[in-house]
């Protein structure tokens, strides 16, 4: 069973206001595991950034400028997500600015009936409770530290370990899984669920050179004293104007 784990970042809260999508992240699961394929990508909204949303995500007009727009990437996207299932928090929002870009361009829009709100969920295996995803990092003992903005290939990655404890969590260790990395035999192995959902930080994501150049674009204008340069191969290097060379 394959499902798309996926986030957002927008310059605001309502796309029939004119606000649009700065970033797109996804993960790629097959029977709960993470394969290590991704889809991400910034986009140039053709406007300005909000205050407010800078606030969360700290991506900048600067920073989104030389970015592609979404119809040079939607189809890249479209076929990456093909007819997955897509597990999304607050899913309504996310739907509801990928089907406004979608809808600009032509597409038809994203069925509602392919998509898992873990919000939802949520909200029914914890009725009464907080249940952002940062309250749910917590209650299921998820590390998110590295999550000082929002981001969304990220907040995906963390959604992954999330979505797993809703629908099962470390219980699942207990099932059989298929090891999807060698032919079908018919046979079945247990796997930990730590090794299920390895962190962010061990995780092979399959990231290209030009997605790891654009984050390191990013992670430098946002100063030496960021939080993102403690996750980074190498020490940032002090530039002229103060920020953190790539």
């Amino acid at each position: 069973m394959r499902e798309i784990v996926l986030d957002t970042e927008t310059t605001g809260l309502d796309p029939f206001k004119g606000d649009r999508l700065v970033e797109i992240g996804c993960v790629e699961m097959v029977n709960r595991f993470l394969t290590g394929r991704v889809f991400h990508r910034y986009l140039n909204p053709e406007r300005p950034m909000s205050p407010d949303a800078f606030a969360i995500h700290g991506l900048s007009d600067a920073f989104l400028a030389d970015k592609p727009v979404f119809r040079n990437v939607a189809q890249e996207f479209l076929d990456f997500i093909a007819d997955s299932a897509l597990v999304i928090h607050n899913a309504a929002f996310d739907i509801g600015f990928l089907n406004h870009e979608l809808k600009r361009l032509g597409h038809p829009p994203i069925a509602q009936t392919r998509v898992i709100d873990t919000l939802m969920l949520a909200r029914r295996r914890h009725p009464g409770q907080q249940n952002s995803l940062d309250a749910l990092c917590q209650r299921y003992g998820i590390d998110n530290s590295r999550r000082t903005k929002h981001g969304a290939l990220l907040d995906s990655e963390i959604l992954a370990e999330v979505y797993a404890e809703l629908t099962g969590g470390r219980q699942s260790s207990l099932g059989l899984t298929a090891d999807l990395s060698a032919p079908s035999t018919g046979e079945a192995a247990v796997t930990r669920n730590s090794d299920r959902l390895r962190s962010f930080t061990h995780h092979e994501t399959k990231i290209s050179e030009e997605e790891r150049r654009l984050h390191a674009e990013f992670v430098a204008q946002l100063g030496a004293k960021a939080l993102w340069n403690e996750y980074r191969a190498e020490p940032p290097t002090q530039s002229g104007d103060g920020a953190t060379a790539g």
